[in-house]
């Protein structure tokens, strides 16, 4: 067998970068395929995840590769202060699609139309994953996989679907877009076949997604503030989903 160094950069451009011990464990979590994974300290890490996630710890056991934390820096743009990092296999666009277009539904798909902040995206699709919301597309040019956005998502893209498509490429379902003009989100009930969509953090929803939608909703807001933080705004709106639709099992 290879050593980790060697397997890591033959594999390195085409993988998902799992950032930390929690992107890790959560890949794991949610089946992802993890050729290569590394650590500064593995007694330390299995211990942590020995406390933490018993259910992954035999998986990080057999995986896990301790290497100089100078290696480790080497195959990392940024080192997580848990000094693990790994790469994972992306799953298929056609199984993302064919998961975003199932029908019925039992949980809404969450739109980030023309997202600008990749550490606001990765949120979001922690946010998503958290709620089991049936998945997270972007629209624009915000590639939802960046190293970046996987690591504010703690690696739970894999707890979810995660695509780019262009407006008139969304999943069938009624619209729901958030705009202030819209009706306050109290009075709606939000189905579980919903599709939600978010503008961006700068300039709010495109025309194109705007001139799409069935529904515009508000959240509440105390006059004179401008605007709540994107993930904010998601989290209050799968809430309101969870309160009057349905939720995954708190079990």
């Amino acid at each position: 067998m290879t050593d980790p160094v060697t397997r890591w950069r033959e594999r390195a451009g085409a993988a998902v970068l799992l950032d930390g011990y929690h992107a890790l464990k959560h890949a794991l979590r949610f089946g992802a395929e993890v050729p290569v994974a590394v650590t500064t300290d593995r007694r330390a890490t299995l211990a942590l995840a020995e406390e933490l996630a018993g259910d992954v710890r035999d998986s990080l056991d057999a995986l896990l590769v301790e290497v100089s934390r100078e290696t480790y820096a080497s195959l990392v743009p940024r080192p997580h202060p848990t000094g693990v990092a790994a790469l994972a296999v992306r799953p298929s666009r056609e199984t993302h699609l064919r998961a975003l277009a199932r029908t019925p539904r039992t949980a809404p798909i969450v739109v980030l139309d023309n997202p600008r902040n990749l550490g606001n995206a990765g949120a979001v699709i922690r946010l998503a994953a958290g709620f089991g919301a049936t998945g997270v597309v972007t629209t624009g040019t915000l590639d939802p996989w960046h190293p970046t956005v996987v690591r504010g998502g703690a690696g739970l893209h894999f707890a979810t679907a995660v695509e780019r498509l262009g407006v008139e490429e969304l999943p069938s379902g009624p619209l729901f877009a958030l705009d202030p003009e819209g009706d306050d989100i109290r009075g709606t009930k939000l189905p579980d076949d919903a599709v939600l969509a978010f503008g961006s953090e700068r300039s709010g929803l495109s025309a194109e997604l705007r001139a799409r939608a069935g529904h515009l909703l508000r959240l509440p807001m105390r006059p004179q503030v401008s605007s709540y933080n994107l993930a904010t705004s998601v989290a209050m709106t799968l809430y309101h989903w969870s309160v009057t639709g349905g939720a995954p099992s708190a079990s």
